[in-house]
């Protein structure tokens, strides 16, 4: 039996943290810091650690004999956790900082994408106000703002007027603060938007099933990006046709350009695409991890051992691997605070989530008070996993289980999935 360690507080971790407490090779699943939802999961234990205190990381694993680390979120990936595991001969899965460049920096992605003849949209990269106003004048709109670092799912502004765009610059590249900032300006790609999840150990990958989540705060798909309202899985817009062009256009030169360049990429690879109306993919951007809320409909599908195939991966034996995955539809519904992504609150009780009895609730930013109830600590605070043999039954089924729960500021979008219908 075997412990296991997840990095990590938000809905991706719960979902990571309830998949490995499945194996049964699995005796207890640590999670740093987690939430109120991973404290009350069974065979899970959460460890009041930060996810960027990597000595403390270390020692945990040490103190508790843990046999494999998965880190859920991009920080610790992009500043090194697992070189520092390395280091000291531990087992972490998830890419190298060298790897998870594609993610920590928008501008190394784009100019790797363009080495390597991968499909995406034209781009310039900035890092004075002038030029790029002058820039997105003499492109016209849209036009697709991007500051380059970490931004948590909420640095991409999709700007459909020359008066947004430049807004968008001022507040990335003005003033003092934005010293030494970079944005990504890129063509606007029309089309349908899918993520595509696979696990590679260095040579060879397993494609996770596909997935599409919707970015936009509001329903119909307007307003603010966010980190994700929802998502559903399978993703009708990924055909047998698309996702062999996915594999052979894009993930299998991803892989090759990155051993070309002397990077060797183990762990999750996240990447968004954008579908034509041909059916031609183009690459969105990258994450070195999962996403979230893609995590929790398609951990929900996944049979398989994902604790073994992480173990496989560290050991360059994926090639060996399949992965086992339910046919059924899932759909995840975002429950957020009203103002998210702007600021928001915390502490506000939540109640109802004693009396889902079907779907499965996955906690984001909840925390357990003083008194052991559970409260908000976020902007996105749960999504509620739906799943059915049809799509129809696992949107019912998500959206039933909503009915029970209510915390003073909840909100969510009503039409998540309606891409799969149109």
């Amino acid at each position: 039996m075997k412990k296991i360690l997840v990095i990590g507080s938000g809905g991706r971790e719960h979902a990571l943290a309830w998949a490995a407490a499945r194996s049964p090779e699995v005796v207890e699943v640590l999670v740093a810091p987690g939430n109120a939802g991973t404290a009350q999961e069974p065979k899970v234990r959460n460890v009041a650690l930060d996810p960027m205190d990597f000595p403390g990381l270390i020692a945990l694993v040490r103190k508790e004999d843990v046999s494999l680390t998965i880190v859920g979120p991009e920080a610790p990936l992009v500043a090194g956790v697992v070189d520092a595991f390395e280091a000291e001969g531990l087992p972490c899965f998830g890419p190298r900082a060298a790897a998870a460049q594609l993610e920590g920096s928008k501008a190394f992605t784009k100019a790797f994408l363009a080495r390597h003849g991968i499909p995406t949209a034209a781009y310039a990269v900035f890092d004075a106000l002038a030029p790029a106003q002058d820039y997105v004048r003499a492109q016209g709109v849209p036009i697709v703002i991007k500051a380059d670092g970490l931004a948590a799912g909420k640095g991409v502004v999709v700007a459909m007027t020359e008066q947004d765009a430049l807004a968008a610059l001022e507040q990335m590249l003005g003033g003092e603060e934005a010293s030494g900032a970079q944005v990504v300006i890129e063509a606007f790609m029309a089309g349908e938007e899918a993520s595509f999840i696979v696990m590679a150990d260095g040579e060879d990958f397993l494609a996770f099933p596909t997935s599409q989540d919707h970015k936009r705060r509001f329903d119909g798909d307007e307003g603010p990006n966010t980190g994700g309202m929802g998502a559903y899985s399978p993703a009708p817009v990924v055909t047998s046709e698309v996702e062999a062009r996915v594999l052979e256009r894009i993930v299998r030169p991803t892989l090759q350009g990155l051993r070309q360049d002397g990077i060797h990429y183990r762990g999750f690879l996240y990447v968004g695409l954008m579908i034509d109306e041909a059916g031609d993919p183009r690459v969105v951007e990258f994450n070195c991890r999962f996403g979230d809320p893609e995590a929790q409909p398609v951990l929900t599908r996944v049979r398989s051992d994902l604790p073994s195939l992480c173990e496989a991966a560290l050991e360059g034996r994926l090639g060996e691997c399949t992965l086992d995955v339910d046919p059924a539809w899932t759909v995840g519904v975002v429950l957020a605070m009203e103002s998210y992504p702007g600021n928001y609150p915390s502490g506000e009780p939540i109640s109802g989530l004693d009396e889902v009895a079907n779907g499965k609730v996955f906690h984001a930013g909840t925390r357990l008070s003083a008194e052991g109830t559970v409260e908000t600590q976020g902007g996105r605070v749960l999504c509620v996993v739906g799943k059915g043999s049809a799509f129809e039954d696992a949107r019912a089924e998500a959206y039933g289980a909503i009915q029970k729960i209510t915390f003073k500021s909840m909100a969510y979008r009503r039409d998540i999935g309606h891409r799969a219908t149109s």
